[in-house]
């Protein structure tokens, strides 16, 4: 694989870098750069200007709403967005439950579900994990039991999800269930489509340690969901979320926004301290640094070689696992040393800190000590690895 870019796909990021410069609000840019918490409205906002470019779901087939975009044009959309101070684009919907419908789905659930994902009339949330079952995915016991009432076929759902982001904005949950129980415990399970909206749903706030509140419990007691909701065929759903997982790891790797935030930490780095000697000179620090810095530069390398491979026609297997894996350790060395950098200004706890990166820096690094749990462990992503490619 070619890895410079050819004269086209250098006139595709200045097309890029002009958009980015015309249309991405400089209030949202100052807030991603900064580690600033992002409103509900800030997230719908950047989604609607993306859609309205025909730029969301960069990875979504072109009938179906994408762009048409190569491995190369993705991968340099992502990195200028996340140099420019774009925001994560909320991935659950485009990003995660469209890449299932658009492969698994009947062609009502497309003609349903995309365009609203698109223009933003759904925000979904993800409920795979549940107490007990977090990197364990096939414990799940949150129960959907078919039933028919008045001539119409419905599951019932009871259980519980937990480390829900963004809850408390959705309207619509997709979910693993377990519709079957005298099986293998992956073959008893279903992927379901729920309206948060139902008699029966229940969210509660967990609030992290920053002190934010982005996920939650949600509860789930005698929900009525419309047998047309499952995607796929019953007791088939672990094929369908692992297909899920390949993407939502990928995407965990963040490798645009470790780019930007590698900007930063040497810009900080740089500054002269009091003994007017900048930071960036302690051969300790300058080592680690020079270490996140290589091993980005590999990822990189990494991350257009999956890309090509799912423009090609196939699912990220155990590369995604070597992205998230590297990613977000990548992330969390990078945040670790802005919070050095940062000094006595990067507070250990900060109780109402302000839209400034040094006052951010704490918060982002207690938040950033997740990147390596969700998605599934990493410890749980070396078990894939050497199953999928040692054969262990």
């Amino acid at each position: 694989m070619d890895l410079k870019f050819t004269a086209e796909e250098e006139a595709f990021r200045t097309e890029v870098l002009d958009f980015l410069r015309t249309s991405l609000p400089g209030d949202i840019a100052q807030k991603a750069r900064t580690g600033t918490r992002l409103t509900r409205d800030d997230m719908a906002q950047w989604h609607a200007i993306l859609n309205a470019k025909g730029w969301l779901a960069n990875h979504w087939p072109k009938e179906y709403g994408g762009p048409g975009w190569n491995a190369v044009q993705k991968f340099i959309f992502e990195n200028e967005c996340a140099i420019a101070g774009a925001p994560r684009i909320v991935p659950f919907g485009v990003n995660m439950l469209g890449p299932v419908l658009i492969k698994y789905g009947s062609e009502a659930q497309k003609r349903r579900w995309l365009p609203r994902i698109l223009d933003g009339s759904d925000w979904w949330c993800q409920g795979y994990s549940e107490p007990g079952a977090g990197s364990d995915l096939a414990s799940v016991r949150t129960t959907a039991v078919r039933t028919i009432e008045n001539g119409e076929p419905y599951y019932i759902v009871n259980g519980q999800k937990t480390w829900t982001t963004l809850a408390h904005y959705a309207n619509m949950i997709f979910c693993l269930v377990r519709t079957a129980q005298d099986t293998r415990k992956q073959e008893g399970i279903s992927f379901l489509l729920i309206d948060m909206n139902t008699p029966g749903v229940e969210v509660r706030p967990i609030i992290t340690l920053d002190g934010e509140h982005e996920v939650n419990e949600v509860f789930f007691t005698d929900v009525r969901v419309p047998a047309a909701n499952i995607v796929g065929e019953e007791n088939k759903g672990w094929t369908y979320a692992k297909y899920l997982l390949t993407y939502e790891r990928t995407n965990i790797a963040g490798v645009g926004f470790s780019v930007a935030a590698l900007g930063r930490l040497k810009a900080a780095a740089s500054t002269l301290q009091s003994n007017g000697r900048a930071l960036i000179d302690d051969p300790m620090f300058a080592a680690r640094l020079a270490r996140v810095e290589i091993d980005l530069e590999n990822m990189k390398t990494t991350n257009l070689r999956v890309l090509a491979a799912v423009a090609g026609g196939g699912a990220p297997g155990a590369e995604s696992s070597m992205l998230k894996i590297r990613g977000t350790e990548i992330r969390q060395e990078i945040s670790s040393l802005m919070r050095r950098a940062m000094g006595p200004y990067a507070q250990q706890f900060i109780e109402d800190h302000g839209d400034d990166e040094a006052s951010n820096a704490a918060a982002q690094y207690f938040n950033n000590r997740k990147l390596s749990i969700f998605g599934g462990s990493n410890e749980i992503q070396k078990n894939i690895i050497s199953k999928m490619m040692l054969g262990l």
